[in-house]
């Protein structure tokens, strides 16, 4: 049963960002009172503290004891890790740690869409967004992308369906949060610089199916060995995806065309030849955007305009410019191995690839097979250009750039007719980059210099 009264709560919100700024929001309407910590100094946390009421007490420039000890509550942004010593002594103390998004759960009535996994989760959660749309239904889209879901329980028009992205992080601290339909789309080793072991990662991935009943969905990717391996303790109703083999339930592909098979009837979606959206893996995207679609009872053919006019998002396989018969294309968005891989696999053409920056702890030996397999050279930038290096072992051309910049312009001078310069890091950008989209900015500029 969900909460229903705040009042008088004590709650401390750990991080002072845009999550943290709607929580307090949502509390403070609730009659809880609120306390925020952040690591930051007040001269760069100005802008948000403006926003709230002189009831809210702030401490900042660390985390005092007292804060976490004295609260009913704690809800730490994404960006905290859940193994800082205040957190870890609250919990001891039984105090409850909290996620937003299980904040937002408490807040509404309205059926969630939870997508998550490694890779894709933007592509598939914006497709569902579209397709729900399209179909008449009142959407609200958000979550890791764009606006906080407890920022979106504050408003006053009432939705259908809230599709949510779904990270790791704000799946570790839920306690009652149910998706009426969860997506798991892959699950590859990222974030271990966060996580103890790929397990605990596994295990906060699969903490989207924990509250489920049989009355509500699991989408599960056939195709992807450890998302299968889930399926056996889920208690939703099982609805699977693939691009490789026959489902009993769910969508795959058939004589090229995306296929629905539900209750025993098999219907075509969308042929495959009208798809403008490239990349296997983005394939793998549509076909669960697809099963989410047929659940919520969305026509085939509604379903099937919407794959034909989907291009993609930016610095996600993105195609930049065709230069002397060199394609360059910006996949910004692959942080972790298993997106690079996914991202190589999609050209048949020599690839030359740009890769790195700052290691996420992850073993590079997967990518190592891919790039031989479709690389002619490598460029290495970042920190972690001497670790890739050294799996590379004794790969024909590896080179090394100081900056992005300078590997655009020495893969220009490499590249060849038909071949293809790809950004697809295999890194987090935070060792010289804002974020992953100011690394494929920078990218796009220095392609539009050599233009």
């Amino acid at each position: 049963m969900k909460q229903s009264s705040w009042e008088g709560k004590k709650v401390t919100i750990v991080g002072l960002a845009r999550t943290g700024l709607a929580a307090a929001k949502a509390l403070l309407a609730k009659g809880a009172k609120v306390t925020i910590t952040d690591s930051e100094v007040e001269e760069k946390l100005r802008n948000y503290m403006q926003q709230l009421p002189p009831e809210v007490e702030f401490r900042l420039g660390g985390h005092p004891d007292e804060v976490f000890t004295d609260a009913d509550v704690i809800i730490p942004s994404p960006g905290v890790p859940l193994n800082i010593a205040p957190i870890v002594q609250a919990q001891a103390a039984g105090i409850k740690i909290m996620s937003e998004i299980e904040l937002a759960y408490r807040f509404t009535e309205v059926p969630i869409i939870g997508i998550t996994g490694t890779n894709g989760k933007t592509t598939t959660t914006t497709i569902i967004g579209q397709l729900l749309n399209a179909a008449g239904k009142k959407t609200f889209v958000g979550g890791n992308i764009g606006v906080p879901l407890v920022e979106e329980a504050l408003s006053p028009f009432k939705k259908d369906f809230w599709v949510a992205e779904l990270s790791s992080f704000q799946l570790e601290s839920i306690i009652l949060f149910r998706p009426h339909i969860a997506v798991l789309l892959n699950v590859t080793p990222d974030h271990l610089d966060r996580y103890n072991s790929f397990e605990e990662y596994l295990y906060a991935k699969a903490q989207v199916f924990s509250n489920q009943t049989p009355d509500d969905f699991a989408a599960l990717n056939a195709d992807d060995e450890l998302v299968e391996k889930l399926a056996p303790t889920i208690r939703a109703k099982k609805i699977f995806f693939s691009r490789r083999k026959k489902v009993d339930e769910g969508t795959m592909i058939r004589n090229n065309w995306i296929v629905g098979r539900f209750n025993g009837q098999e219907t075509k979606i969308c042929s495959l030849k009208k798809i403008r959206l490239k990349g296997k893996h983005n394939l793998e995207n549509l076909l669960a955007a697809a099963a989410v679609g047929m659940v919520c009872g969305i026509a085939p053919e509604v379903i099937a305009k919407c794959f034909e006019k989907f291009e993609g998002l930016e610095h996600r396989l993105e195609p930049v410019a065709n230069i002397k018969g060199i394609q360059f294309v910006n996949d910004s968005k692959a942080t972790n191995i298993g997106a690079a891989i996914k991202s190589l696999e999609s050209f048949d053409t020599p690839v030359i690839l740009i890769a790195g920056g700052k290691d996420k702890g992850t073993d590079y030996a997967p990518l190592v097979r891919m790039i031989r397999q479709k690389c002619k050279e490598v460029i290495l930038i970042g920190q972690a250009k001497n670790k890739i290096r050294q799996a590379l072992g004794g790969f024909k051309i590896i080179k090394e750039a100081e900056t992005l910049e300078d590997a655009v312009g020495m893969a220009f001078a490499d590249a060849e007719l038909g071949e293809v310069v790809l950004l697809s890091p295999a890194c987090s950008s935070f060792d010289m980059f804002i974020d992953f989209e100011h690394r494929g900015k920078v990218f796009k500029e220095a392609i539009n210099a050599l233009i």
